[in-house]
């Protein structure tokens, strides 16, 4: 079975298909920033990543807020200090 295409609605406006790379590569880099080993944060960014992209398989479309907050949720479980660091990235973004 094909695989379903997720859009999100940017914050510019914009549309995009959802990308569960970009979710991992934006956790990874808050991990290592945060002082997580390479390895640490390439297993949380896996998990952060495959979470978020089962929770979203039944949606159409989203805005990147929301997937924001869920990305927040499961850092937060996995890595706290991170969960800052990713917060702060989008701000200056």
């Amino acid at each position: 079975m094909a695989r379903k295409t997720v859009t999100i609605i940017k914050r510019q406006g914009h549309r995009e298909k959802y990308d569960e790379h970009k979710v991992y590569g934006s956790v990874y880099a808050a991990c290592l920033a945060a002082g997580e080993s390479e390895a640490t944060a390439e297993k949380i960014s896996a998990t952060v990543a495959k979470k978020l992209s089962h929770s979203i398989t039944d949606w159409k479309v989203t805005n990147s807020d929301q997937i924001f907050r869920q990305v927040i949720v499961e850092l937060g479980k996995l890595s706290p200090k991170a969960v800052f660091l990713y917060e702060m990235h989008r701000d200056l973004s």
